[in-house]
C-alpha cells in the first residue's frame, strides 16, 4: 500500500502520459450550444466512461438526458469514509472570433509553460486532474474515501438539464459532499479557494414593431424603430455611477462584512494589471467598492449581446422589425431568479413606449448564489491539501462567475460543495480566444486531489452512502 507522498511522487513521473492524453481530450471539439456538433459531445462523454472504466471505477454509465449526456462512475469500497460527489463538466464554449486565435481552437498547442486550446482552463484539464488523481489510487490499493462521479455536458448552457437528473437519481447520488472541480486559483504562486459564487439569472428582451422591415427612407419618422427602443431600454438599466435601476433589484443583497473585506484585501490586486488583462483604457463600476469586491460580491446586469436589422457588411437601409438583447445578472447572495425577473418585466413596462410590443423571455432555470462555510470537514480537507500542495496556506475568495450545481446539490441532495480547481485565474482567458492552461498548477492540481481525498479521511460519518 502506497503512502499519499508515494502516490505524488508516481504522479510527477506521469507528467508526459498526462499531457498526451490530456491533448487527446481537448481536441474533441464538444461545443454544447452548437447542433453541429452533437456528434462530439457524444464523443467526449465516451473518452471520459473509457477513463473511468480503464482506472477501475465501478457503474460506468452514459446517462441520457433531454439534452446531452451525463457521465456517471461510482466506487464505494470504503466502509464508513465519507461519500463524495465529484462534479465537472466536458462541453465547453464556442470558439468565435476565430481569427483571434494563435493556434487551431482544437490542435491543442504548448507554448512555454501554457497550453492553448477551448476548454484547456475551463474546465477540461480540471476534470482529467481528478481522474489521474483517482487513477493513483484505484491502480493501487483503493480510494481512501467512498466516490461517485457526475460530469455533465450542458454547463456552458447553464445546466438546463442538470437538475430534473438530479432530482431523478436523488438515491444514487446521495453523497456527504459536493467536489466541484470548477474552480482555479488566482495565480500560479497564490493559492486561493472559492467559498462564494455569484449566482445567474439571463434573459432575451425582444422588441416588436412593425410587421416587416420598412423602407428607413419611406417610413422613417413615423413609425418607432424598435432597435432605437431597445438602446434606450438598455441605457436607463443603469445610472451615471454603474447603479442598476431594476426595481428593488437591491433589496436583498448582502452586504459585505468587515472581516470579509479584510480577507479579500489580502489577495493580491492590481487594477492596473486588470485594465491591463480586459484590454481596457479605464476600469468602471461602483466608486464605493473596490473592484476585488465588485467582481465578487456585487451584483452586475451585463449586456450579452445585440441584434436587429441590417447587420452584414454594406449598407441596406431599413428601419427593421424588431430587435433583441440577451441581458444576463449575476447575482449575490439572498438575491433569487424570480425576482429579477418580476423587476425586469416590471422596468419594460414602465419605460417601454405603447408603439412597441415587448417581450422577457427567460432563457435558463437561473440559480441564486452561494457561499460555503469555511469550518467544515470539507474546507478543513481542502485547506490542508493546498497548503501542502503549494508549501502556503490559501487565500479565500468570493469569485463572481456562477456554477448551477452548486446551488442544486443543496436543493436537491442537501449537501454542500467545495470548489477546489486549479485552472490559474491571471491569463486564462476563459470564454475568449486563446485560451490557456499554465501546465505546472494542471499537474499540482493532480497532486492536490490526491492529498484531499487523503485529508477527507479523517471526517467520520455514519449513515449508508
Amino acid at each position: 500500500m502506497s503512502s499519499t507522498s508515494q502516490r505524488v511522487e508516481l504522479a510527477r513521473s506521469q507528467h508526459d502520459r498526462y499531457l498526451h492524453e490530456l491533448i487527446e481530450f481537448i481536441s474533441i471539439p464538444s461545443i454544447s450550444t452548437l447542433p453541429q456538433h452533437r456528434g462530439d459531445m457524444q464523443h467526449a462523454a465516451e473518452w471520459v466512461a473509457a477513463q473511468l472504466r480503464a482506472m477501475g471505477m465501478n457503474g460506468v454509465a452514459i446517462m441520457p438526458t433531454a439534452g446531452h449526456p451525463v457521465v456517471y462512475a461510482e466506487w464505494l469500497g470504503a466502509v464508513g469514509k465519507p461519500t463524495v460527489l465529484i462534479y465537472g463538466h466536458y462541453d465547453v464554449q464556442p470558439v468565435d472570433p476565430l481569427n483571434e486565435w494563435q493556434s487551431p481552437p482544437f490542435e491543442p498547442t504548448v507554448r512555454g509553460e501554457h497550453l492553448y486550446a477551448r476548454g484547456a482552463a475551463d474546465m477540461k484539464s480540471q476534470v482529467h486532474a481528478v481522474l489521474k488523481a483517482l487513477e493513483a489510487y484505484l491502480r493501487d490499493s483503493g480510494l481512501p474515501v467512498n466516490v461517485k462521479v457526475m460530469f455533465e455536458g450542458e454547463e456552458e448552457l447553464g445546466s438546463p438539464n442538470l437538475a430534473p437528473f438530479i432530482a431523478e437519481h436523488k438515491d444514487q447520488l446521495k453523497s456527504d459532499l459536493l467536489l466541484n472541480c470548477d474552480s482555479g486559483i488566482e495565480r500560479a504562486d497564490l493559492p486561493s479557494l472559492v467559498y462564494g459564487l455569484r449566482g445567474l439569472a439571463y434573459f432575451e428582451l425582444w422588441v416588436y414593431g412593425p410587421s416587416q422591415d420598412l423602407h428607413s427612407g419611406m417610413f422613417g419618422g413615423s413609425v418607432h424603430n424598435p432597435a432605437q427602443v431597445l438602446c434606450e431600454l438598455i441605457a436607463g438599466m443603469h445610472d451615471a455611477n454603474g447603479r442598476i435601476m431594476l426595481p428593488r433589484f437591491y433589496d436583498k443583497v448582502r452586504e459585505l462584512s468587515n472581516a470579509e473585506r479584510v480577507e479579500l484585501a489580502r489577495v493580491p490586486f492590481s487594477d492596473e494589471a486588470w485594465r491591463e488583462q480586459a484590454g481596457v483604457s479605464a476600469l468602471y463600476g461602483e466608486a464605493e467598492y473596490t473592484t476585488l469586491e465588485r467582481l465578487g460580491t456585487r451584483p452586475t446586469l451585463e449586456v450579452n449581446g445585440i441584434s436587429g436589422g441590417f447587420t452584414s457588411e454594406g449598407l441596406k437601409t431599413i428601419t427593421p422589425a424588431k430587435a433583441m438583447a440577451k441581458i444576463s445578472t449575476r447575482l449575490v447572495p439572498y438575491q433569487e431568479p424570480d425576482d429579477v425577473e418580476r423587476a425586469l418585466n416590471e422596468y419594460v413596462r414602465a419605460h417601454a413606449p405603447n408603439t412597441v410590443r415587448c417581450e422577457v423571455k427567460k432563457m435558463t432555470r437561473g440559480g441564486p448564489a452561494v457561499l460555503v462555510e469555511r469550518d467544515t470537514p470539507g474546507m478543513k480537507a481542502a485547506v490542508r491539501a493546498i497548503t501542502e500542495t503549494f508549501d502556503k496556506p490559501p487565500v479565500f475568495r468570493l469569485i463572481g462567475g456562477s456554477v448551477p450545481v452548486v446551488s442544486m446539490a443543496k436543493d436537491l441532495l442537501g449537501v454542500d460543495s467545495i470548489m477546489l480547481g486549479f485552472s490559474v485565474s491571471e491569463g486564462a482567458n476563459l470564454h475568449s480566444p486563446n485560451e490557456q492552461m499554465h501546465l505546472p498548477s494542471y499537474y499540482r492540481g493532480v497532486e492536490g486531489y490526491i492529498r484531499f481525498f487523503d485529508a477527507l479521511k479523517e471526517w467520520r460519518v455514519t449513515g449508508d452512502k
